[in-house]
């Protein structure tokens, strides 16, 4: 039996203390059961968790992660800009240096280094650690999102957030204010208009470049759409065909984090254009860098997949099937082919 791999050990470590996704739960409990190696490290960080059981939880600062790799490498940054003052200013000096100085300057050169050292093992792992925790805040968003979805239906008679559009209008033009409903974020928007939702829930807090964005509260009603691309990163579902009853054949999943291929969205005058190449069928959401999406689904639940496909059929929900050619205005056609976006 081939030893367990550096990614099966995070795995099983994830799922000690309750981190994975329920596909990745059930990797883990297959994984637990058909090998010897990953059962004892699961029971040995299981015995080594238990104590942590009886500590009643308290809340944890939501800046708690940044402030500490802040610290880690101000200090890191302070010890190595005195190491280089230090060096520059001897440097200059005419005077006979004395054996006493250099045994001083070893020395704080080689604490610098450990120093170093330290944050260099650190900085990876809080890392990792800030990346997870802006994953579940993410997946909390999309959370409290489904329950304000579910308000602005429950208050209309059972009838989702919608806008009337022509057949063939853009989905893409986010932030279009014009009388036309040009984009599949103006329904959306709705949402924030009733305040069913607040504008900050729409931006994961993964997304470095729009996390700190906020509307200004004072003209959120005079908006008919979020102000523009970067207000709002993530996708949702294209309404899909209807049956001659008027009911919409495709149910899920119905939100996810911003679609890969649709980023980058051109000026509202241009041409819109995206030929799928291999690179953009297999990249995942930048959200999270790269690393997966999480996945509002009809029922409420959220998962965070490292792969996107989902349902039986395993469709791709950032593609159309059978369509290599986007121009911003195509629209799934069947009840299994699942497509957020823009």
């Amino acid at each position: 039996m081939s030893p367990l791999s550096n990614d099966q050990k995070q795995l099983l470590f994830d799922y000690s203390i309750g981190l994975t996704s329920e596909e990745q739960t059930t990797e883990a409990e297959t994984l637990i059961s058909k090998n010897k190696e990953a059962a004892e490290i699961h029971s040995k960080l299981k015995a080594s968790l238990a104590p942590l059981e009886s500590i009643e939880p308290q809340v944890c600062p939501d800046d708690l992660v940044e402030r500490t790799i802040h610290y880690v490498g101000q200090h890191a940054d302070a010890s190595q800009q005195q190491l280089e003052q230090l060096l520059a200013i001897e440097q200059t000096k005419r005077a006979p240096i004395k054996i006493g100085f250099w045994r001083n300057l070893t020395e704080m050169a080689a604490i610098a280094a450990s120093v170093m050292l330290i944050v260099g093992i650190l900085v990876p792992t809080l890392g990792f650690a800030r990346q997870k925790y802006w994953q579940k805040k993410c997946g909390m968003q999309l959370s409290n999102f489904f329950q304000g979805f579910s308000n602005y239906i429950s208050d209309h008679d059972g009838r989702q957030p919608s806008v009337a559009t022509t057949a063939g209008a853009p989905w893409w033009k986010v932030g279009y204010q014009g009388q036309e409903n040009q984009s599949n974020t103006r329904r959306i928007y709705l949402l924030v208009l009733g305040d069913y939702v607040k504008p900050s829930a729409f931006i994961c807090p993964s997304n470095k470049a729009s996390r700190n964005l906020q509307i200004d509260s004072s003209k959120i009603q005079t908006y008919k759409d979020f102000p523009n691309r970067h207000y709002v990163t993530y996708s949702f579902q294209i309404t899909c065909s209807k049956t001659q009853s008027g009911k919409l054949l495709c149910r899920k999943p119905i939100m996810a984090d911003l679609n890969p291929l649709f980023e980058e969205l051109p000026t509202y005058d241009s041409q819109f254009r995206v030929h799928l190449d291999k690179r953009l069928l297999t990249i995942n959401s930048s959200n999270h860098n790269g690393r997966g999406q999480n996945v509002l689904f009809g029922d409420g639940r959220v998962e965070f997949r490292t792969k996107r496909y989902t349902g039986i059929t395993q469709d791709d929900i950032f593609t159309l099937q059978d369509t290599d050619i986007y121009q911003g205005v195509e629209v799934p056609s069947c009840e299994t082919d699942f497509f957020l976006a823009p």
